[in-house]
């Protein structure tokens, strides 16, 4: 005879003149379970737990007058981010089961939570909706974060690790910048409102420019000051901009959707609050090289007009010379006429030589100035004319011109060019200057 592996729609069992073995009967048993009852969340002490080697957790869960038995499995508990404790009280998602080779009655458990954590989230939802009807959390009224800022404010505990984090990225990316801690606890039950006070402390001093609420990760219950209303309001309302980096990455607090900026980790908080040492640099190393080719631009177009200039000009001697021809020309018009004209031509032509003399010597001395300025400017933009003060003209292994240090290796041969002749040098050591 064989035994079925179903029971019938009706009844979910055979009929009552068919033999089960005990595993058909667990079976039907394990499926009767699973199938009538729901997914639910249930209440209760932690008892005999115990972490196999495998990663599955086994325990039992108990209230006053019952207990049930339950598994959780390895690619479940990962998820939890923490390991339950003897004794505390936990809320259960579970599944009803039968494990079938004993026969027992066990729950699996899917996820698992602080007993209180559904209340806590119910607050948290509430505050948040409160808070986003009074326009606390739009976008808009975000400020937006210095690039640049001369001094950091730090609101966090002295013996938490996110002040370690914080103060190791600020030493690596950005030594430049001042930090100012304002020490709170950031956690328990004073935790609020001690966070507040400094808040209002960095507010009265008015000495940062961007302050960062940092603390590391932990449960709900860990975090839960960062959720307080009176917290979150006096962030919407700090002077300087906030940002929060509470928690790990996938924690979120109403402090995250209060501040002006929401890092996912305290050492994210401290990357984003200014530009790094070497970011700064790039962009002065850029400007001193628009600098450069503007002012280079700058001295082509005025060697241009100098030398637009210098085509104009007229040399004095050309200028006589004319002038002396004019005068041979007059002289022999003037021995034409007949003896009285001529000397009254005479006496003309001397006063008008006087007058020749004069206007000459006068275009002359003019002539002599606008070509000693001329000459002025020409030597002013002469490059080599720095020389002259104590600088000298730098050329690398290849020939080019040398404007770093940093861009030269050691031992690698220098050419030098002074004022006065050349010089041949070996760099032995590199420095910079910031």
């Amino acid at each position: 005879m064989s035994f079925p592996d179903q029971a019938p729609a009706n009844s979910g069992f055979p009929a009552d003149d068919v033999v089960l073995s005990v595993a058909q009967l667990n079976r039907q048993v394990a499926r009767l379970l699973e199938s009538g009852v729901p997914r639910l969340w249930v209440a209760g002490e932690i008892s005999n737990f115990t972490r196999a080697a495998s990663g599955h957790w086994y325990f039992s869960i108990k209230d006053e007058s019952a207990a049930v038995r339950a598994v959780m499995f390895r690619g479940r508990t990962q998820a939890v981010g923490f390991v339950p404790e003897v004794g505390g009280r936990y809320e259960f998602r579970v599944q009803v089961s039968l494990y079938e080779p004993r026969g027992d009655y066990q729950v699996q458990v899917e996820s698992v939570r602080r007993a209180g954590r559904g209340d806590l989230h119910e607050a948290f939802l509430r505050l948040k909706d409160q808070l986003a009807r009074e326009g606390l959390i739009d976008a808009g009224r975000r400020r937006a974060i210095p690039t640049m800022p001369q001094t950091v404010g730090v609101v966090t505990s002295l013996a938490a690790a996110a002040l370690r984090d914080v103060l190791s990225v600020m030493a690596r990316r950005a030594p430049h910048v001042r930090v100012i801690l304002y020490p709170a606890p950031v956690q328990g039950r004073e935790a609020a409102a001690q966070l507040c006070q400094a808040l209002d402390q960095a507010a009265e001093r008015a000495e940062i420019d961007v302050l960062l609420l940092v603390r590391g990760g932990g449960s709900l219950e860990d975090l839960w000051c960062f959720n307080d209303e009176i917290l979150a309001r006096r962030i919407a309302a700090s002077p300087v901009p906030v940002i929060s980096g509470v928690g790990h990455e996938t924690d979120f607090t109403i402090a995250d959707f209060v501040a002006d900026l929401r890092a996912p980790t305290p050492t994210a908080a401290a990357e984003l609050c200014c530009l790094s040492r070497d970011q700064l640099l790039g962009e002065v190393r850029s400007a001193v090289d628009d600098l450069a080719r503007a002012q280079r631009r700058r001295l082509e177009y005025a060697a241009m007009r100098v030398d637009r200039a210098a085509a104009q000009l007229v040399s004095p001697a050309q200028r006589l010379h004319l002038h002396r021809q004019r005068l041979d020309a007059a002289v022999q018009r003037l021995a034409l006429p007949v003896p009285g004209r001529i000397r009254q031509h005479a006496q003309d032509v001397g006063r008008a030589i006087e007058r020749l003399q004069v206007g000459l010597e006068r275009r002359l001395q003019q002539g002599r100035h606008r070509l000693a300025m001329a000459e002025g400017a020409l030597q002013a933009l002469d490059p080599r004319s720095v020389l002259t003060r104590g600088y000298a003209i730098v050329r690398g292994p290849g020939g080019s011109i040398v404007k770093n240090a940093l861009d030269l290796k050691v031992d690698a041969r220098l050419d030098i060019e002074f004022a006065q002749g050349r010089a041949q040098a070996t760099v032995t050591r590199t420095d910079t200057l910031l």
